[in-house]
């Protein structure tokens, strides 16, 4: 065997590892739960059996349901689009005071727990509440204002990562031109946007129908979406084949969704990029008008109270009564069976435990990408490990409790919880590395590799300094998620031991402001937490050069 084969089959073994750990993972904890929660729905008698799809249909109830999921989803992505995109122009094209600083608070919402976020909101528009005089909450306007909250970092960051980029000369040239800054932007800048304000806007409606939180606090009995209802027909009925018949359903919808996404992401891609220079001159221009520049501090103000108020009103609520319900979190809850301060822990376990598998599987799974570019595989493994953001984690929990009884019995397991997290935040850790990783340059590994350095050696040396920024910033992200994750967790947690979203929604369940107080002492606890998370991977994701 010559050296150049032996070379090869060194370097290919790692890439075998590489691809084969997340494609085992992804394969056992996502695609044999969803083939068996689609199974239900399709083959719930053994045979193909289409009675429970033809309840959506026939269904009155059901029928509402799935309309409503829908028509909320959009609503909410069009007043997030509408929102996001000025929001976004402001802090890409002019100099903002604080700038970094509110482009990471934007981003604390998207990664708060969205039981917190329906919490958040019920506390604020509904009975006691600043906002209770508007009637808002329960009801689909609470919905969408906690949605258009959540998301506004999804359409900050993908609409602004294009509008960093764009030459500023052709704005100028409609300008010098005669046309007004509302015709420049809709004649000059609109149309170099559109293929990533709707691919935000794709995005944005994918979270929008598979929320759950949210609707769960803030829906009432009168406004249910699809997933609350997969959650209600499983847990309370036991009506699996029905629940699995929304799912179908609502996989429809999303993989539709996925596509408009993706093809959105690929057009965007191709068109020219200037660098951040560009950027950065026009980015010392002024607005030459000072109503201008009243005009944008008036609404960046607005946005900021927006972004705000759900936060402070569930600290305020936590200190109702001083740091008593702090207090006292070590007290048992009659409900919950533990204290929350018990939940605390079982939660930071849980998270730390999923981020590790997190960054293992997708770390490697980055790896394998970045090498297998060349081969024409690397896209496909990409999306599979994409896949579970385009399926509720409601339907990956319901799928956990059907499916993974074999080959080995992990239903009863304590790693469940962490295995589930961790299936939601692998494809956000793989997103994160893919750009370190691509930045390596393969001539210095090659070089390396020449003079005798093993593999291992050419990662630590070679590699790893220059994607050690990634790394923690996908850690810290995939963290984040694990802490906050509900949808999931609430099917396969354990009764003895909750986690922190689990523990606020049954305290919240509960009359009486004692428990409601603990219930928001967990959140701010959880907020202050995710919060700092999403600040350090925001900061970390920023020194390697992204938007």
């Amino acid at each position: 065997m010559d050296q150049g084969r032996a070379g090869l089959i060194k370097r290919s073994v790692p890439l075998v590892v590489a691809t084969a750990v997340p494609v085992a993972f992804v394969g056992w904890f996502f695609v044999w739960p969803l083939v068996a929660v689609l199974g239900r729905g399709l083959f719930g008698g053994g045979a193909l059996h289409l009675g429970p799809l033809e309840d959506v249909v026939r269904d009155p109830r059901l029928r509402h349901i799935v309309a409503f999921t829908f028509t909320q989803a959009a609503i909410s992505t069009a007043v997030t689009v509408a929102i996001g995109v000025p929001l976004t122009g402001v802090l890409t094209r002019r100099r903002v005071p604080a700038a970094r600083l509110l482009r990471a608070l934007i981003i604390v919402p998207f990664v708060m727990p969205t039981i917190v976020v329906g919490a958040a909101f019920a506390a604020l528009l509904g009975e006691g509440g600043p906002l209770a005089s508007w009637h808002l909450a329960p009801g689909a306007t609470a919905i969408v204002l906690a949605h258009v909250w959540f998301n506004l970092a999804v359409v900050v960051r993908i609409v602004g990562a294009r509008w960093v980029n764009l030459d500023p000369a052709l704005v100028e040239v409609a300008r010098v031109s005669g046309a007004s800054p509302l015709r420049a932007f809709r004649e000059a800048t609109l149309p170099m946007l559109a293929d990533s304000i709707m691919s935000a806007a794709a995005i944005v409606f994918l979270f929008c129908v598979t929320s759950f939180g949210v609707v769960l606090v803030l829906g009432g009995p009168q406004y249910g979406t699809i997933e609350t209802e997969i959650y209600r027909l499983t847990t309370q009925e036991l009506a699996l084949d029905r629940a699995g018949a929304l799912v179908i359903v609502q996989m429809i919808v999303v993989l539709l969704t996925l596509a408009v996404a993706s093809r959105a992401a690929r057009t965007a891609s191709g068109t020219g990029v200037t660098g951040r220079l560009v950027a950065a001159r026009d980015a010392t221009a002024r607005f030459r008008r000072s109503w201008h520049r009243v005009a944008a501090a008036v609404f960046l103000a607005a946005v900021l109270v927006f972004l705000l108020a759900p936060i402070a009103v569930i600290v305020a609520r936590s200190f109702t009564h001083g740091v008593g319900a702090y207090r006292t979190l070590g007290t048992e809850v009659p409900v919950l069976s533990v204290s929350p301060a018990s939940t605390i822990a079982t939660s930071v376990r849980a998270a730390l435990a999923a981020t590790l598998i997190a960054v293992v599987v997708g770390g490697l799974a980055a790896l394998a990408i970045t090498r297998m570019s060349k081969r024409g595989a690397g896209g496909a493994l990409q999306l599979l490990l994409l896949l579970p953001l385009g399926v509720s984690a409601v339907t990956i929990g319901f799928g956990f409790i059907i499916a993974l009884d074999r080959p080995v019995d992990l239903r009863a397991s304590w790693w469940l919880v962490p295995i589930a997290q961790a299936t939601v935040a692998v494809p956000f850790v793989m997103r994160t590395m893919l750009p370190g990783l691509r930045s390596v340059d393969q001539r210095q590994r090659d070089v390396a590799a020449v003079l005798g350095a093993a593999p291992r050696r050419v990662w630590r040396e070679v590699d790893l300094p220059i994607v050690r920024r990634a790394l923690i910033a996908a850690a810290t992200f995939a963290a984040a998620i694990s802490l906050g994750e509900f949808g999931a967790t609430a099917f396969v947690a354990r009764a003895d031991a909750p986690t922190m979203p689990i523990a606020i929604q049954q305290m919240l369940e509960i009359p009486g402001a004692a428990a409601h107080r603990s219930a928001f002492a967990v959140a701010v606890i959880l907020v202050a937490v995710t919060a700092a998370m999403a600040m350090i991977a925001d900061r970390f994701a920023d020194a390697r050069g992204g938007y």
